[in-house]
């Protein structure tokens, strides 16, 4: 996915040395939304590049001790790495996670932080243990939410952390000069994984509520939308009002203190 592209072409950027490149078969999850495909960099660059399956091929494994790496960046995947993954460079491995960790471990970082109407998120790089997202804290960014922020432009702020973060912690990794910080267990929350059907506006909702879900789940996300008779519309921006004294002609809901009027919408 594009952040992983982002570090990749950061690393570049700043003259760092990639040994290895790894993504998956051309015909695996052509359909996903971000695929990136690496071909034309890795032979722009003369970077080897390993098409797999999953990341717990034998494959992988035995090409990174092969090739004795020394961190292997695990970023933009959904596979889980399993303990012999995770052993087979020499340092270790590492991720990088859209949230505050331990804040928001789990899933669909960017709608949550939205749909949580928090003040503040970020991105944190870290070693990867066998938990999820519970790795010991290599470096963070912390990203303020403006009261309008979108999942679009949450998902570019990311984007530009992750490329900061790796600028920054790069050459430190090759040297040996980065310290690693515990994650604190009193503070961890666990945010699950999101579904399209989770996008569904209910008239049960606050128009606050409502009108953050939108936000959350906009592009690059499947939308929020409501169900009208058979038809199925999708909010991809709407607004607020308490009342209305004229007949609304576009799309809306009416909610348990207000109407979410729909401003950008699509009929599926």
């Amino acid at each position: 996915m594009q952040l992983g592209l982002s570090c990749i072409e950061k690393i570049l950027e700043i003259g760092g040395n990639l040994d290895l490149l790894i993504t998956l078969h051309d015909n695996k999850a052509v359909s996903k939304s971000g695929r990136i495909f690496l071909d034309n960099l890795a032979r722009d660059h003369n970077i080897p590049l390993l098409k797999i399956d999953h990341i717990n091929d034998q494959l992988v494994k035995d090409t990174i001790k092969e090739k004795k790496i020394d961190w292997l960046f695990v970023i933009g995947w959904s596979q889980i790495a399993d303990k012999e993954l995770l052993d087979s460079p020499t340092k270790g491995c590492i991720g990088i996670h859209p949230t505050l960790l331990p804040i928001g471990r789990g899933r669909a970082a960017i709608p949550w932080a939205i749909i949580k109407g928090l003040d503040k998120t970020g991105v944190t790089m870290f070693k990867l243990d066998e938990g999820v997202d519970t790795g010991s804290i290599i470096s963070q960014i912390e990203i303020p939410l403006e009261s309008d922020e979108t999942s679009s432009t949450l998902y570019k702020k990311v984007n530009d952390a992750h490329i900061d973060l790796i600028g920054d912690v790069f050459f430190k990794l090759q040297n040996d000069e980065i310290e690693l910080k515990v994650q604190d267990e009193s503070k961890a929350t666990y945010w699950e994984g999101r579904t399209p059907k989770d996008g569904l506006i209910s008239p049960i909702m606050s128009v606050a509520e409502a009108e953050r879900l939108v936000r959350a789940t906009t592009h690059p996300y499947p939308g929020a939308f409501i169900e009208n008779e058979d038809k199925k519309i999708i909010f991809w921006k709407a607004h607020i009002i308490n009342d209305t004294v004229e007949e609304l002609t576009v799309p809306h809901i009416q909610l348990i203190d207000g109407i979410l009027v729909a401003d950008e919408w699509e009929h599926v």
